[in-house]
């Protein structure tokens, strides 16, 4: 076997999918059975859109057309220069992959990986032996923890907590609303149906962070929850490498920042891209280097945009700034949009 992959999440699938069209003989290991939902925006930015239907996947959804920060009464918009991005369930996103790599003939097969070893010619995961091992089993990866490449962080840990609701969609726009200490993103994900996704450094529970966010919680009253309310966190994820001789991290075990700007399923695409390129040129340590060019971007904006956050003053400041100076606030969601990896004049600097 040329490469095997444990996870069967988004990274996972598509890279088995960009694996099986470079030609090589690939298998996945999920510890889980069928289809996994999980806490998430679901929104999907344009750059993604474009990465997952060049795999020939195009999940049903709402199109986006930009992003709008709501604080109280104040709120800003930008549009999607790059074309529409998608709502899309978190459920109907992972079938749609696995049906296109049930349609690639890969193997998916429901085993967990308990123990890794490599030699200078390939990986053997619990005596099955490959080529190369692809680590896209998520933001807590036992594989990345087991070969030590866990970073520890200091500092308030974020979490996220996400419910959907029925009601028809008020918006063609991600709401991102600001509260003193959290955000709520509200994404359409279908006709009838909306995500509400809040992310905080402090602890409650879902209906409790809600109240803070009035014009919100006024909105969805009357709005039946479908479904359990799902959390994920702590958000910040290090890795002091992104390979260890064979073995590649894509997606949310390569390392998280935070899920403020949106871009984890785009990036995990564009890595799980860049992973194949290497394992097929026989240059692990290469998808490193292309790790960080493709992450830059997010790396720097989310960063920044934490920072100036953290204090509630600078939170309360946020909009009302956006408003006079929107050609900035503009040209930060255009640097989200793109895909992965492309630069241009909105581009953080490196």
């Amino acid at each position: 076997m040329d490469l095997l992959i444990v996870g069967a999440g988004p990274a996972g699938l598509a890279t088995a999918l960009h694996a099986a069209r470079a030609g090589l003989d690939v298998a996945v290991w999920e510890q889980r059975a069928g289809v996994v939902d999980k806490a998430c925006g679901e929104g999907l930015m344009p750059g993604a859109v474009a990465a997952l239907a060049a795999l020939g996947v195009r999940p049903p959804g709402r199109d986006l057309h930009g992003i709008r920060y709501v604080a109280g009464a104040r709120h800003v918009d930008a549009g999607f220069r790059a074309g529409p991005g998608r709502g899309v369930r978190r459920t109907t996103l992972h079938a749609a992959l696995r049906e296109a790599v049930a349609a690639a003939g890969v193997r998916v097969e429901r085993r967990t990986a308990r123990r890794v070893e490599q030699d200078e010619d390939g990986v053997r995961v619990d005596g099955t032996r490959a080529g190369h091992l692809v680590a896209a089993d998520g933001l807590h990866s036992p594989i990345r923890r087991a070969l030590g490449l866990d970073r520890p962080r200091g500092g308030a840990p974020r979490h996220g907590l996400r419910r959907h609701y029925l009601t028809a969609p008020w918006s063609d726009h991600v709401e991102v609303h600001w509260a003193r200490r959290a955000e709520a993103y509200v994404t359409p994900v279908a006709d009838g149906l909306v995500g509400v996704a809040v992310l905080t450094a402090a602890r409650g529970a879902f209906d409790d962070h809600l109240a803070a966010f009035p014009e919100l919680r006024e909105r969805l009253a009357g709005a039946v929850p479908a479904g359990p309310v799902r959390g994920a966190g702590p958000l910040r994820q290090d890795a002091g490498t992104r390979t260890a001789g064979r073995v590649l991290l894509v997606g949310d075990a390569a390392g998280y920042v935070d899920a403020l700007t949106g871009e984890g399923i785009a990036l995990a695409l564009a890595q799980a891209q860049a992973a194949v390129r290497a394992v097929r040129g026989g240059d692990p340590a290469g998808y490193e280097r292309e790790w960080r060019r493709l992450t830059r971007r997010y790396r720097w904006l989310t960063l920044a945009l934490l920072g100036a956050t953290r204090a509630p003053p600078a939170r309360a400041a946020l909009v009302p700034l956006a408003q006079r100076l929107p050609w900035l606030f503009r040209a930060g969601v255009d640097a989200l949009a793109r895909p992965a990896g492309r630069h241009g004049r909105a581009d953080l600097p490196s």
